[in-house]
Order: structure tokens, then sequence, then C-alpha cells
């Protein structure tokens, strides 16, 4: 093995070691028993030996690699580089929330999942003891340093344990569905649930006290904050823009979509008053769904239309089989409308678009095809399963995800679903048409809040104003900003460039252009950084 594919190799394991979770979540063999360390011990170690890496990285002359090295040594770059910075920016430590960023969440949502034996299973659930309180222990020192959590995202993470200690142990969450033995139940009573105790009276006694406020929930109100979270845009998006441009980008998008609105709004819904239009799709309630099923069968359906058309406008590939799983009633009722679980790496497990049906009175139908072509097929799924499929490729790059080139790939397939003709009604298109505002006014809202001081209702009413989700999708939402800061940034950012890169390419090449092969070039590389995928693109494919 050369000095790329050892250090590649090194870094794949040092970054699973360091998030077992994920492993989990990929499928990677061998963490099936291990939790992550949150300490900020942890965090220095860590950042110490991704700066080795990155060190004798430097020392290997790109220029001298074949195509495929040059693409490995620009994307080991990148991910070494971006994760020390986050570490560095430590913002996980001012980031208590009942989110998918929370470790409760985290939790639940990846741990049940793992691959692995009844053992291995039962001695990682033994370790979450330490995995909470080594949380709490974090949350304290980055309080004594003044940096301190938000108040409201205090007071949902403990709402978020005390549903999850009112299940009864018998429907723990952390119970597999096939079967376990008694030491897994007696691990979950005796160690799991008095660790999310001690986790609670922590957050209630010495966090809530000094929370801050609505007032001010963005980065810029931490010590050190501003600087994490230029980094974090820059980690995020894999650009070098600024706060104030990607700002502009969001204001200039949601001007172009108001005008879709009352353009769609007048053919379906019979006004083009924008204001009316937003105010029908959130409110009418011959709108929403009336049963879980219904959201399921929708998804389900969606999922199934998308993977009949896929000949037409993908290359053919060997990839897992994807399904459609009901997110965990401990995780739904603060968490997003759905999100995607890769699958195994071995095989063993589907990829799962998790979908959220909590109180579906509230849920709004035109949102779910968009929302299913996103999270599976042609979205998230296609995307994941074929880079997972590259077995060619070193596992750093099969398993790595660079939030602008996945997220925005994801949000690229949304536009791209009506091309193929996947859409069953006016109506849902104008759940596309909401999807993209949602996604424009993230750009607005996140760098807004942690970049300009907005407040959180500042940042509500903004997308009340310029969207047509609902009042419990846009807390959520602003909820998950404040908490992931930057992370939602990346999806309309790497929208924008896949799309502009396509516009390029087909002018170029002309009648020649292939969407088939323009395809095969976004996803067969795996997970890239914007600059190399335009690299790529402007090589030639």
């Amino acid at each position: 093995m050369d000095t790329l594919g050892r250090l590649g190799e090194e870094y794949f394991r040092l970054h699973f070691a360091g998030d077992p979770f994920q492993a989990s979540v990929f499928g990677v063999p061998g963490y099936e028993a291990e939790v992550p360390d949150p300490s900020r011990a942890a965090a220095a170690r860590q950042h110490g030996e991704l700066a080795r890496l990155a060190a004798e990285l430097a020392t290997v002359d790109r220029d001298a690699l074949d195509r495929e090295g040059q693409v490995s040594h620009a994307i080991l770059s990148r991910l070494l580089r971006d994760e020390q910075q986050s570490l560095r920016g430590g913002v996980a430590e001012v980031a208590v929330t009942a989110s998918i960023a929370g470790p409760l969440a985290q939790v639940v949502s990846t741990v049940p999942a793992g691959t692995g034996s009844s053992e291995a299973y039962a001695a990682r659930l033994e370790k979450l003891g330490g995995f909470f309180d080594r949380h709490v222990e974090r949350y304290r020192q980055a309080a004594a340093d003044g940096r301190f959590p938000t108040e409201l995202g205090v007071r949902q993470a403990i709402a978020q344990v005390d549903a999850y200690l009112a299940t009864p142990v018998e429907r723990d969450p952390l119970l597999r569905p096939d079967g376990q033995d008694s030491r897994v139940a007696e691990v979950i009573a005796s160690g799991v649930r008095p660790a999310l105790r001690r986790f609670r009276m922590a957050l209630a006694e010495h966090l809530l006290p000094d929370g801050r406020p609505g007032e001010r929930v963005g980065l810029c109100h931490v010590p050190g904050g501003t600087d994490a979270y230029l980094g974090l845009v820059r980690a995020y998006t894999t650009t070098e823009l600024g706060p104030e441009e990607i700002h502009q980008i969001g204001l200039d998008l949601v001007a172009g979509l108001r005008a879709e609105f009352a353009e769609r709004g007048g053919r379906t819904l019979g006004t083009s008053d924008v204001d009316e239009v937003l105010v029908r799709l959130r409110e009418d309630p011959g709108l929403r769904f009336g049963s879980a099923k219904e959201i399921v069968d929708t998804v389900t359906g969606a999922l199934r239309r998308a993977e009949d058309a896929v000949p037409d406008w993908f290359s053919s590939y060997d990839i897992a089989p994807c399904v459609v799983r009901e997110m965990d009633p401990a995780e739904a009722e603060n968490s997003v409308l759905g999100y995607y679980v890769a699958p195994a790496a071995d095989g063993s497990r589907p990829g799962a678009h998790v979908v959220n049906t909590y109180r579906p009175d509230l849920r709004p139908r035109f949102e779910y095809e968009v929302l299913a072509f996103h999270e599976s097929v042609p979205g998230h799924h296609l995307q994941i399963a074929v880079a997972q499929s590259r077995d060619d490729l070193p596992r750093f790059r099969r398993f790595a995800f660079f939030d602008a080139h996945g997220e925005g790939w994801g949000l690229y397939t949304e536009r791209l679903s009506d091309e193929m003709g996947l859409f069953t009604s006016d109506l849902s298109r104008l759940g596309m048409v909401s999807f993209d505002a949602w996604r424009a006014c993230r750009l607005v809202v996140d760098t807004g809040m942690h970049h300009l001081g907005w407040s959180r209702e500042r940042a509500i009413a903004y997308m009340r104003g310029n969207t047509a989700l609902s009042e419990t999708n846009i807390a959520n939402e602003v909820d998950r900003y404040i908490a992931m800061p930057g992370q939602a940034l990346a999806y309309m950012i790497g929208r924008l460039r896949i799309q502009q890169l396509r516009d390029r390419a087909r002018a170029a090449r002309g009648p020649a252009f292939d969407i088939r092969a323009f395809h095969h070039e976004v996803l067969a590389h795996g997970p890239l950084p914007l600059d190399t995928l335009e690299e790529l693109i402007a090589a030639g494919y």
C-alpha cells in the first residue's frame, strides 16, 4: 500500500473510532461494542492524530498521482482540515438539544440499527452511562468558560429524556425487535436509565438557569463562536463563500420563489396572492393526512415510482434496496420530517427512509412526495448506495459524507423528479416549491442567527412568511439550525453548484450531452467536495 492509501486507511479507522455510532449507521464492522467519547480530552487527542495525518499527507506530491489518486488526495485533505476545524470550534459542547444533533436522539436513531452480536450490543449499552456522563462533564466545562447552551434547547432535551423514561422498560426503544437476552433489558434498567436521570438532573440544575434566551441563540453570542461559525460555513459548503454572501443568495432566491408560488398557486388553488397561497397550504385541514398509514403509503408509492423511472435517467447500478420505516415515537415529536439511514456495508440491512408520522393531522399531504424523492430515490439512497458499491474506491471515500455534495444532490433531485414525471399532482409540485423556499430560507436564517445575531422568533417569522411549512415544522427546523450551525447551508449551495455544472456541461456538449453520463460523474466517485466535483466535470467525462 502506498503512502496515500495508508493515510486514507488510517484516517478511516481514526474517524470511526471517534464516532462508532456512525460506523453502525454505515454498517462498518469492528465498532459494534463502542460508543463515542464526547470529552474535551478525547477531542484533543483526535485533533492531534488528524494533524499528524495532515502533515504527512502534505508531503505527498498530488501532481505525481493518477486521476483517482488526485481525487483521493483532495478528499482526504479536505476531510482532515474540516474535522480539525470542527474539533477546535467545539460547537457540540454548547449544542444541548432534542434534535438529531443531541446525544439521546443519536443513541435512539443509531444504536438499535447496529448489526453486531447480542454480546456486542449489550457491551455497547453498558458504556452508554459513561457516554451521557461525559456529555454532562463537557457541558459543565463549557459553562465554566462562559459558553452556555440555549435555554429552549435545554428545556427540549429535558422533555425528550422525560418522554424516554416514561416509556416502560419492556417497550424501550433500545430493545431490538429481533429478540434479546435478559442481560440487555437489565443493562437498560440498571445502567442506561439511571444515567439518563443523572443527565436530566444536570441539565435542569446546572445548565437551564444560565441558558441563552431566544434573543441570543446564535453562535455569535458564544465566546469563540464567530470564528467557529466561519469554519463551519466553509466545511459544510466546501466553498469559500462567506456568511454575508450566502445571506444575500438566500434573499435573492426567496424573491424568485415567491413569484413561482404566485404562478403555481393561481393554477392549483385559484389565487396568485402569495401570502394567501402559503396560508392555504399551511392551514387547510383538507390538505392534511388522516393517518400514519397514509403517510407511509404515500412515501412508499413515491419510492416505487422513482425506482421504475431510474433507467431513463441513470446508469445501471447493482445496489442495496431501500425501505420505508416509521420514526420511533420517542424521537418523532421534536424531530424533522424524515431522514435516510444508509444500508449496511455487508448487505445485512437495506437503506431506509425513516419518516416522521407523529400527529398526521398536522402533516401536509403535499410535502411527502418531494420528501421521499430527496431521502430515497433518486436522492440519498441512490447516491449513498452507489458510493458503497464502488469496492475499488478507498474505504474513506466510500463512507465519507460531504454535506454540500450529499444534501445538494438530495435537493437537486427534488426538481429532477419533476423532470422525471414523478409527482402525482400540481399540489405536490407546490410542495416542491415550498421545499425549495424552505432551503432558500435556510441560507437567510442560519446566517441571520449565527452571524448577524437574529433572534429565534425573527428566524421563525421569516420562514413563516416565505414557506408553507407548518408551525411545528418551522419551529423544529429553526431549533435544528440553532443546534447544528452551518449544516443547513449545504443543501441549497450544493444544489446550485450541481445545477450550474449541469448547465455548463450541456452548453459545452450540445446534442451530445447525456444526462445519464452526467449523473454518473456526480455520483460514481463517491462523496466529493464541490471544488473537486467541479474539476472532474470540467475535465470531461
